[in-house]
């Protein structure tokens, strides 16, 4: 049976150090794990050890590692710079699954048409950790702060493609595609990317991709997008 697998960036290998609060209360309230029980801790960066746990109480928990394992970096280096919604629970779900999923970096987007700006990063980021240690990972995504679009638009990435709704003779489903080691896909915000925004898009080099015949909600596109840059 797989070890109770945590999060700790503290991990050091042969040492000892405590876990947060939270990860402490969980291992001993919860789990009602003791000292001499084993757990699996990652620090998000691709190690990873079996660690004992030496001393514990209801909000305290020391562990000690064992010899650390180091995971290769994914493959693919896979960014989705999406459109901030309105609404927090979609756009927690489309990062959670996201994660699970192995996209490896999120960009959340204020554009002409984003209606919600207010983004509590801690809370997000929190969602990353949750979803990594479900789907058994050892790298924590990259969360970025909210940028916006025309700023963001003058990033570097080897493969740059644009997801949206309007009529283009240019665009081409997403399947068509061969994904690169290192892509970038945008998504739009509730009510789509403005034309101007499209063209903006595409003097930086990104062409234009649908995501099939059917017009979806953005974070149902966000899913889509995952699905088709991580196989």
């Amino acid at each position: 049976m797989p070890l109770p697998f945590f999060y700790c960036i503290q991990l050091r290998e042969k040492e000892s150090f405590e876990l947060d609060v939270d990860t402490a209360r969980h291992v001993t309230q919860v789990l009602r794990l003791k000292e001499g029980d084993q757990i699996g801790i990652t620090n998000g960066k691709g190690l990873y050890a079996e660690c004992t746990i030496i001393a514990a109480t209801k909000k305290q928990c020391l562990v000690k590692a064992g010899t650390i394992q180091t995971t290769p970096a994914p493959a693919k280096k896979i960014t989705i710079a999406i459109g901030l919604l309105k609404n927090k629970t979609r756009m927690e779900w489309f990062l959670e699954k996201a994660t699970e999923l192995g996209v490896t970096s999120f960009v959340p987007l204020i554009t002409a048409r984003t209606e919600r700006q207010h983004f509590r990063i801690d809370r997000m980021e929190a969602i990353l950790v949750s979803a990594m240690l479900q789907s058994q990972q050892h790298f924590l995504p990259i969360l970025q702060e909210p940028i916006a679009f025309t700023k963001f638009i003058t990033s570097d990435y080897k493969q740059k493609l644009i997801a949206h709704c309007e009529s283009d003779a240019e665009k081409k489903s997403i399947s068509d595609f061969t994904i690169e080691e290192e892509v970038c896909m945008l998504i739009g915000p509730e009510g789509d990317f403005t034309q101007d925004e499209i063209s903006l898009a595409k003097q930086h080099g990104y062409q234009p991709v649908s995501l099939g015949n059917t017009r979806l909600r953005t974070e149902t596109a966000g899913i889509s997008a995952a699905v088709h840059l991580t196989i």
